[in-house]
């Protein structure tokens, strides 16, 4: 199984830097540590490139194999079964387990592994259909506050001492992350862009722009609350508004408070700029938990930490030099859901799984055409090489089409999205690739995919916009897509 689920507010990596920047080599994976990952390397030839690629996915299934909380026979996994022995453990793990005490300390039980505890409580308590009671939150409380292990540095021993149940995916997932980068460097790579479900390292000569996902308006390409420009930093974003349990028609977030074992549900997004991958994915957590004026405490006493906080009350908050890193045209300001039209076109699809530890994700094209077959919008294309958006080829034709008409060619101007494995979200609102609104009528929507050594699909239903009719449609499944949904209707934010 999976070492992590991916957090709930993703960062989208969506171009490289400003100017162009050569020799950059891009895959992209599926069911990496639960998640995806987008992988860019510099390197001077194709053969470094490929062995610093191997070196990356190397370096995270051997720590994988280290951390995993989720693999039975990993070394964490076999660590929690012992009880009062002190046990010889990797430097990783001791490093990992020794980096939780110490978050533990600095934020006052803020950030805590025990933090399984009250999500499981919560997953048990949705499914007997009834909020925990305050007798079973008090004593999940005292469980999580009690030490968990203690450690030797000098013997390299770390011993488990209680029964509570813990998790390391609060930030070993931006841990080993960092750890494959270096790897990558090592192997000859001269820069390094790794999205790993939403935690971004960046090392060496690549920088990127980087779109943070907006809580309210969350699907593959709705505008991002903000848009910064990075080099040599990592980022990480938790938010509570995907995932969690629901109750009698009441949602609660999967991010629990281990000092109260009740969902964290005032801030909705945090994100974290921090030197340190394992920092900023830690500080990524806690600050989802923490109060504001707790997280400003904190980061001032932290060297070259930012960071950016939605509230559930739509207030935006940024540390001092946050604006520093933003690019000029995304303005600070306090955040409002942005004004939907009144129908509008979701698109939910799901990739199909490959039973193999990792898989290369197929090329996806996702457009629309009116009546007369033109397309209208490309409305997402998730593609690695330029060179290879021909294997799409019925998007491709049109996109043609449109450069010999002397209009932009849109594989130029349209980003890739990174998400985990799992459904993915679109969002058409009825406007051309321009911005322009197109009149009411049928349009056609297409969904094509291609995978290396795989399949070629096509999927495509007319739907008519009117404004009026509402109407879903499920189309059937096939070998690159297992399932697609066009919900045509109102959808308020």
């Amino acid at each position: 199984m999976p070492l992590f689920f991916p957090r709930a507010a993703v960062l989208l990596l969506i171009a490289p830097m400003l100017c162009a920047q050569r020799n950059v080599h891009t895959t992209r994976y599926e069911n990496v540590l639960g998640t995806s990952l987008e992988l860019k390397l510099q390197t001077p030839t194709d053969t470094i490139a490929k062995r610093a690629e191997s070196a990356t996915l190397a370096e995270i299934d051997r720590e994988n194999a280290l951390l995993s909380a989720w693999q039975p026979n990993s070394e964490f996994s076999r660590w929690t079964r012992t009880h009062n022995t002190p046990v010889k453990v990797s430097p990783e793990l001791l490093d990992v387990l020794s980096l939780f005490e110490s978050w533990r300390q600095q934020t006052h039980g803020a950030l805590d592994a025990s933090a399984e505890t009250a999500v499981r409580l919560w997953k048990q308590a949705e499914a007997n259909h009834r909020q925990p009671t305050q007798e079973e939150l008090a004593a999940a409380v005292r469980t999580m506050q009690q030490p968990h292990w203690s450690i030797d540095r000098a013997a390299g021993t770390a011993t488990h001492l209680d029964s509570a149940p813990i998790a390391l995916n609060s930030f070993a997932k931006s841990y080993i992350a960092g750890h494959a980068a270096n790897a990558a460097l090592a192997a000859g790579a001269t820069g390094i862009s790794l999205n790993l479900g939403g935690d971004i390292v960046l090392r060496g000569t690549l920088s990127e722009r980087v779109a943070i996902a907006n809580p309210h308006a969350d699907a593959e390409n709705d505008t991002p609350i903000d848009l910064i420009l990075l080099t040599n930093r990592t980022i990480a974003t938790s938010g509570a508004y995907r995932r969690g349990v629901d109750i009698h028609g009441q949602h609660f977030s999967h991010i629990v408070d281990p000092r109260t074992a009740l969902p964290a549900e005032s801030i909705l997004s945090s994100t974290v700029i921090a030197p340190d991958p394992g920092e900023a994915g830690a500080l990524a957590t806690a600050f989802s938990v923490m109060s504001p004026a707790e997280t400003k405490s904190l980061a001032a006493r932290l060297r070259n930490v930012d960071y950016l906080l939605i509230t559930a009350s739509g207030e935006t908050i940024a540390s001092p030099n946050w604006s520093r890193r933003e690019l000029p045209h995304i303005q600070p300001a306090a955040f409002h859901p942005p004004a939907r039209p009144k129908f509008d076109l979701v698109i939910t699809l799901e990739l199909a799984r490959i039973d193999a530890a990792r898989y290369h994700r197929p090329y996806v094209a996702v457009w629309v055409e009116d009546a007369n077959h033109q397309t209208v919008k490309t409305v997402a294309l998730w593609s690695q090489k330029p060179r290879w958006l021909d294997d799409l080829r019925n998007w491709y034709h049109d996109d043609q089409a449109r450069v010999s008409a002397g209009k932009p060619a849109l594989a130029d101007t349209v980003s890739s999205a990174t998400r985990p494995p799992g459904k993915y979200t679109l969002r058409w609102d009825g406007t051309d690739d321009a911005g322009k609104s197109l009149p009411p009528g049928p349009y056609t929507i297409l969904i094509e995919a291609a995978r290396d050594h795989g399949t070629y699909q096509l999927m495509k239903q007319e739907i008519d916009f009117n404004g009026r009719t509402p109407r879903q449609v499920t189309l059937p499944e096939n070998t690159e897509i297992a399932g697609a949904t066009l919900d045509y209707g109102s959808h308020e934010q």
